[in-house]
């Protein structure tokens, strides 16, 4: 096994060490194999998390193998590393690591970062989120075909108030709908258009979609996860690949792919080919950013008619207008 290679990333020297180790063994790709999709791919990856502070997800000895969420970066770092700070729900702070360019992708995957979950905002303008996030979270029992038709709604619906809506496969078994913002809103902000979403879904096809955030009132139906978009959370990122054996990307695709997209072929071995023939589905978006206020309306209407705030994480501190946060079988029993 190779000991370390230095790169030259974008003018940045970057060490990889043991660059021919296993990270997929699936079909064997390594560590310098997973630096080379990165590199393949780096415009529409840095034009979707470029700047944004990143949750390292860690797998030092490749997928399957231990693992650990990484927030805060290491102390003995490069003078030219980027970072910022964030915050937990409970105030803790952290230094994370920034995507200023393509070197911090790669020193990250040094570490064996073989995953990247990603801020909403940009690391210079905390106080706004300029992304909301739409999570199409499937049951048990929920066929990928549920999730597929479920983003068809998800569109229309949106189409309806007049935002674009942006699609990428999970690199798991769901789907995320991401809608570029006006820099007008914070995190609550964007959290409750997302609830006032998903309840709308809810009330149209309630055989399909379900709102609701307890996993015993879900059945089998595909559950629209409002809750990413509560502050200080993060998504896994586009473009990134999971930490799975057969090394599948998060991949931005367009609406014209969906009914025939199959999320597991979607892998470092074939994306980069993707982006060399079809580009980037999500190019230009950052210049039509889109306005919540019709979706800020139907939350104010749902609150004025009775309804309470949806139920917010456990590590969150207790919320105004939020019910109890508790499950229902558990409250009767109590």
């Amino acid at each position: 096994m190779t000991e370390s290679v230095s790169l030259d990333v974008g003018g940045t020297e970057v060490p990889v060490s043991n660059p021919d180790k296993v990270f997929f063994p699936e079909r064997g790709e390594t560590k310098l194999d997973l630096v080379r999709y990165y590199q393949a791919v780096a415009g529409p990856l840095l034009t979707a998390l470029g700047g944004r502070p990143l949750l390292m997800e860690r797998y030092p000895a490749g997928a399957g193998g231990k693992s650990w969420f990484q927030k805060r970066v290491p102390k003995a770092v490069p003078e030219w590393l980027r970072t910022t700070v964030v915050s937990t729900p409970n105030g803790t702070t952290s230094d994370a690591l920034v995507a200023a360019d393509l070197a911090h992708i790669v020193w990250a995957v040094n570490l064996g970062c073989l995953g990247f979950h990603v801020w909403p905002y940009r690391a210079a303008t905390p106080e706004v989120t300029d992304e909301l996030r739409i999570d199409l979270d499937p049951s048990p029992g929920v066929s990928f075909e549920q999730v597929r038709q479920t983003a068809w709604h998800a569109r229309e619906l949106l189409g309806e108030l007049g935002i674009e809506a942006l699609l990428k496969t999970t690199g798991s078994r769901g789907l995320h709908l991401y809608v570029r913002l006006e820099p007008r809103w914070d995190g609550y902000e964007v959290r409750a258009a997302a609830v006032a979403l998903a309840r709308e879904l809810e009330r149209r096809h309630p055989d399909l979609i379900t709102a609701q955030w307890w996993k015993e009132e879900r059945g089998a139906r595909v559950f629209v996860d409002f809750n990413q978009n509560a502050p200080h959370k993060t998504v896994f990122g586009a473009w990134c690949v999971r930490p799975r054996t057969g090394a599948q990307v998060s991949t931005p695709i367009g609406w014209d792919e969906l009914d025939g997209i199959e999320p597991g072929t979607l892998t470092i071995a074939t994306v980069p080919a993707r982006v060399a023939e079809h580009g980037d589905p999500w190019a230009g978006a950052d210049e039509r950013p889109q306005s919540l206020e019709p979706l800020l309306a139907w939350s104010r209407r749902d609150l004025a008619g009775g309804l309470m705030d949806a139920p917010w994480p456990p590590v969150y501190p207790k919320q105004p207008n939020e019910p109890p946060r508790v499950a229902p079988s558990r409250a009767k029993r109590t």
